[in-house]
């Protein structure tokens, strides 16, 4: 999914910047790292003292009845932390940045890394029947943020009561199926659970791992069964009285549809298995606290109970100058990385002593921050020829000056690009990501006479076979990254000198989701994810795999309908599609991998769209007695960073 960047680049504070001769675009030209070198060794209490106080009071049980049979260990980044303080950030996205924040903990995850599928709420599982079936087993012990005990009852309530309940998801969520049959769930006992399939599922660790896997441990049966018609036969009348249009919308407001929705960030009494419980809740004050969890299940490798951080504040941001002027003011760390754009990093960087932060890399996992699809499937049949013709596409991307865009529009940081997996990614295809991306007027002129387009009017601008002027609309969102606009007009002039006339046409978010999900689009900027890992799992750029192919949209829509909607693709297309869905049953991960380099060489050969610019490395800033945070983090949503990083285990040194 594409995060928004809104920020602008101050003018004067750029000229001053840029004129003290420090590089400051690099992510620590002062050599400063804040580092944790020279301090004290944390105390050896095993929890925090403010949950030792209600121990002492009778309000809370001894740690160890708290604590899971085996809680998950973790290894801190750096070193173990002290108790106390609180990590203060921004959003302007509610609930997405909260989930990233503090809400990415579910029956597995991630490593930090990147690099695997780990434990978590489940401690292992067990692989069956060539991937027909997943074993899990939980943490004995494990309880809710409220005392209550966490068992495989409520995976079962989450799976089968709400996921399965065609009132609250109409469709049963994709990755949960095979040949569009759900999984089947089967409770074991209290701490064990069996997913089976009628084919291999070879994916779904990896699904588990993503945001989609966050729901199944999100929602204490306890707890929602009295909102529930199926627990509660009274849930419909208590939702009018509640004044609720139905049960299913009192259902979502109390937290029922999972940490990506608001419910669950506005529900203090909302039980959870996060580090973190909702204190002070997202409403319209824009201010919004969590605090520790007394029963969360992790622990130091001294077994000292996480989180360290008394509480994550969190602010609600409506301007994106305000979020920087507060970054510079040294207010918050690890803001949602979409606010601090390239453009901003001089001023951001000038800041640092005054603020008392440093850089950390963002490594985004965009492996094009411009992407120009043509609509292959264009309802115009004449300018679908024109469209789906490869040398017409080869011809435009020859006429594109990409160092100048890059100089122009990227403050020089990035590298020309087509649209294919980053170099650091184990999908990378050097052919895919650099072919045709010279700049070269004259081959930009043959293949476009090649294309058959030679013709051309009193203005000197190329006709199509039915005699009418190639002329279409490039459809650019204007809520998500201000440099589209600057780089579109930049392409208008370029193909301009090579005879085609392009529009750019900037239009609200909803209205460009609305077009092109109809097909109604001619071309769109957009930018494109699945540069790292995420590849596997989103091939939305490789191939026509659903309506987020804006090259392609009715090809892809064909696929996901199994042939009832949409246009049926070219073989090639059919063919790519057919090697995904053998990934989808294939267990060994070298075959996977070898499958999905068939389909980026086909992806190669037919060049279904055009990329401008491979985006550098991002920042973030980190206050500098903020510890525990990693010098790079992958940034995706897919890897809902900065959550795989594991936030428990941030301390604040000395805090007050």
């Amino acid at each position: 999914m594409t995060r928004r960047e809104a920020l602008a680049a101050g003018g004067a504070g750029l000229v001053a910047v840029f004129g003290s001769g420090c590089d400051l675009l690099s992510t620590d030209p002062s050599g400063k790292a804040g580092g944790a070198e020279g301090t004290p060794a944390a105390p050896a209490t095993k929890e925090a003292p403010a949950l030792t106080s209600q121990v002492k009071a009778g309000k809370l049980p001894p740690l160890e009845q708290r604590l899971p049979s085996e809680p998950l260990v973790l290894e801190p980044t750096e070193r173990v932390g002290v108790y106390g303080g609180r990590w203060h950030t921004c959003t302007q996205s509610v609930p997405g940045d909260a989930y990233e924040m503090i809400g990415y903990d579910g029956l597995v995850r991630w490593d930090p890394g990147w690099t695997k599928v780990i434990p978590n709420i489940a401690k292992s599982w067990e692989i069956e029947d060539g991937g027909r079936a997943y074993v899990f087993q939980l943490r004995a012990g494990t309880k809710w943020s409220d005392g209550t005990p966490f068992t495989s009852e409520d995976i079962e309530f989450a799976y089968t009561d709400v996921l399965q309940n065609k009132e609250l998801f109409p469709v049963f969520p994709e990755w949960l199926t095979v040949d569009g049959k759900p999984g089947t769930f089967e409770r074991a006992d209290d701490h064990s659970f069996r997913l089976s399939f009628t084919e291999p599922h070879a994916l779904l660790l990896e699904r588990l791992a993503t945001p989609d896997g966050s729901i199944l441990t999100a929602l204490p049966k306890a707890f929602f069964r009295r909102f529930h018609p199926k627990y509660a036969p009274d849930a419909k009348e208590r939702a009018k009285k509640e004044r609720f249009a139905g049960w299913t919308d009192m259902f979502a407001a109390k937290g029922g549809l999972g940490t990506l929705e608001l419910g669950a960030w506005q529900t203090p009494d909302l039980p959870t298995l996060l580090g973190w419980k909702v204190s002070r809740p997202m409403t319209s004050d824009g201010h919004f606290v969590a605090v520790r969890n007394p029963y969360y299940w992790k622990t130091d490798p001294d077994g000292r109970q996480l989180p360290y951080l008394d509480e994550v504040a969190i602010d609600v941001v409506t301007e994106p100058n305000t979020a920087l002027l507060q970054t510079t003011e040294g207010r918050y760390s690890l803001p949602p990385s979409d606010l601090l754009t390239l453009q901003d990093k001089p001023v951001v960087a000038a800041a640092r002593e005054k603020g008392k932060y440093h850089f950390v890399d963002w490594v985004t996992s965009t492996m094009n921050d411009a992407i120009l699809a043509l609509n292959l499937t264009h309802r115009d049949p004449a300018l679908r020829e024109v469209f789906q013709n490869r040398d017409f596409r080869i011809g435009l991307s020859y006429a594109i000056n990409r160092p100048e865009v890059i100089r122009a529009v990227y403050q020089r940081q990035g590298t020309p690009w087509q649209v294919g997996p980053r170099k650091e990614s184990d999908f990378y295809d050097e052919k895919l990501a650099t072919q045709y991306i010279e700049y070269d007027v004259a081959k930009a002129d043959q293949h476009l006479d090649q294309a058959g387009l030679t013709r051309r009017d009193a203005q000197e601008f190329r006709l199509r076979p039915d005699g009418k002027r190639i002329a279409f609309d490039v459809e650019i969102p204007t809520g998500f990254k201000p440099a589209w606009t600057d780089a579109a007009e930049l392409l208008r002039g370029y193909w301009k000198n090579v005879g085609v006339d392009m529009r750019v046409k900037s239009e609200s978010d909803s209205l460009f989701q609305v077009r092109v999900e109809a097909n109604q689009h001619d071309a769109v900027l957009y930018d494109g994810n699945a540069g790292l890992r995420d590849a596997l799992l989103d091939p939305t750029w490789y191939f026509p795999y659903g309506s987020g192919s804006f090259f392609a949209v009715a090809w892809g829509t064909w696929y996901n309908s199994g042939g009832k909607t949409g246009m049926e693709p070219p073989a090639y297309a059919r063919e790519q599609m057919d090697l995904y869905d053998r990934i989808k049953v294939t267990v060994d991960p070298d075959q996977q991998r070898e499958l999905y380099m068939r389909i980026l060489r086909i992806a190669q050969e037919q060049f279904y769209a055009i990329g401008l610019v491979l985006p550098a490395v991002g920042y973030n800033v980190v206050q500098d007695n903020l510890h525990n945070v990693p010098k790079s983090v992958p940034e995706a949503w897919l890897y809902p960073d900065p959550g795989p990083t594991r936030p428990e285990q941030f301390f604040v040194e000395d805090p007050q």
